[in-house]
């Protein structure tokens, strides 16, 4: 049987010279390939750009060019310096530190960078505004550690360097506390989104409010209203580190790459520690047996746990079914005959594993306020631990947390760069640092070629 033909209209002069439209794939192809990537730091302070330039240097890039300051009202600005139209935008943004704000005639105040203090001097009466560069300084007589001299007024006595005793009549702090950071993060996303950028991606290595996951009582999870404020602002991706509660991932809308600093830690622990053979992995409390089993388990070492009444866990605190409470003389039903509950009653403090002679590894993920990592270092000296070392993820040291690890049985404190601790690190030398600008940079550079993250998650359990 004859073939059919299928004719065809002719073409046009025009149309004959014309050529063929791309296929939709190979359009998107060619897209992928024209579009570039930039890193971009949340905030513009030296101390919280650290890690973005450890990132970039790694990366072989340049920080993008932005301003992130504080208007005198108290406001967020957030300015853009060049074109970000159709690139792959990875937005750095770390969480400081609050700090505790102690009024003129305190005995001692410790403060971190960035600080700008407004002090009166009472050589002239006149006040002047300078930048701190760390330390911890004395008052109301102290030794004014003035990095440079930022708008003085004019017809006033600027103060000279190196700078002398005053003795101070008022002072006032300006400190970048976490929702200061949260609002830089949300404003960039939002100002990058405007600017027809192709994905915006944080890199928050430190995910903030992540304690606060789980209802208690009539409070709220926040950690929720904060994914969905992130989402909101423009977000396509997040690259976190070692979130307080894996669940959290759930609450966002967008893929979240939960990374480990498990394999840095476990490396600091076999080239660093002497005869760390000889060692034992220890929880603090039940919550982190988990956690120190994996790490035990994969160094191949022994694991005690630390229980009683001493510890104070989350999950001894009141959750959302205590709401309402019970009221009295309340009417109950004749048939309805409830359980009587009872109350929870910890035994005596026990280490749950044989610590004598040998060295105490305590792991955990935060080090916020470090007094049941000193309390769990007492016990495990007394139960015959002749070394002991704390590590975790995020060393976020709040408070008085340096003095009270430079006066207790604690050895050393191992903590990556997630948080900016240099501050605490001059105030404590016991206080040691892990780089992690590796993996987050390798991070970003497989997100942005569209490869597998599996390779970031080799021989990593869900535990850690």
């Amino acid at each position: 049987m004859p073939k059919k033909l299928l004719l065809l209209p002719p073409l046009s002069a025009s149309a004959a010279f014309r050529l063929p439209r791309p296929r939709p794939a190979a359009r998107l192809a060619m897209n992928a390939a024209r579009t570039g990537y930039r890193v971009f730091s949340a905030n513009s302070t030296a101390a919280c750009t650290e890690l973005a330039k450890r990132i970039t240097e790694r990366l072989g890039a340049e920080l993008g060019k932005s301003a992130v300051y504080q208007e005198t009202n108290g406001e967020t600005r957030v300015e853009i310096k060049e074109s970000v139209r159709g690139q792959d935008i990875f937005i750095i943004q770390t969480i400081p530190r609050d700090i505790d704000y102690s009024p003129p005639g305190a005995l001692h105040h410790r403060c971190c960078p960035p600080l700008e203090v407004f002090i009166t001097l009472s050589r002239n009466s006149a006040p002047c505004s300078c930048n701190i560069a760390a330390g911890e300084f004395k008052l109301p007589t102290f030794q004014l550690a003035a990095e440079r001299l930022t708008t003085v007024p004019p017809g006033l006595l600027a103060l000279p360097l190196p700078p002398k005793s005053f003795l101070v009549m008022a002072a006032k702090w300006k400190v970048r506390d976490v929702n200061t950071a949260v609002m830089e993060l949300l404003i960039m996303a939002y100002a990058l989104k405007t600017a027809c950028a192709r994905n915006i991606i944080g890199v928050i290595p430190y995910f903030p409010y992540s304690k606060q996951s789980k209802m208690r009582k009539r409070g709220s999870i926040v950690c929720k209203l904060l994914a969905s404020m992130l989402a909101k602002a423009g977000l396509t991706h997040i690259i976190t580190m070692d979130l307080h509660q894996k669940e959290i991932q759930g609450f966002f809308s967008f893929p979240v790459d939960n990374l480990r600093a498990s394999p840095f830690l476990l490396q600091y622990i076999q080239e660093e520690i002497p005869n760390y053979r000889n060692a034992v992995i220890v929880a603090k409390s039940p919550d982190a047996a988990k956690r120190a089993q994996s790490y035990a388990e994969r160094l191949r070492l022994g694991l005690a746990v630390i229980h009683g009444e001493a510890q104070c866990t989350e999950l001894d605190m009141d959750d959302g079914r205590h709401s309402p409470p019970m009221v009295r003389n309340a009417t109950v039903h004749p048939g309805l005959e409830l359980p009587l509950m009872m109350a929870k009653e910890k035994p005596p403090i026990t280490v749950v594993g044989d610590v004598g002679g040998r060295i105490a590894i305590i792991v955990d993920d935060i080090i916020d306020d470090v007094e049941s990592f000193v309390a769990a270092a007492e016990i495990l000296k007394e139960r015959g631990a002749y070394k002991i070392y704390v590590m975790a993820t995020h060393g976020i040291l709040s408070a008085e947390a340096p003095r009270l690890i430079e006066e207790s049985s604690v050895d050393e404190v191992v903590v990556t760069n997630t948080v900016p601790h240099e501050v605490q690190k001059l105030q404590c030398p016991k206080i040691k640092t892990v780089d992690i600008s590796l993996i987050l940079s390798e991070a970003i550079r497989r997100i942005h070629n569209g490869e597998s993250m599996s390779y970031l998650f080799r021989n990593i359990t869900v535990d850690d």
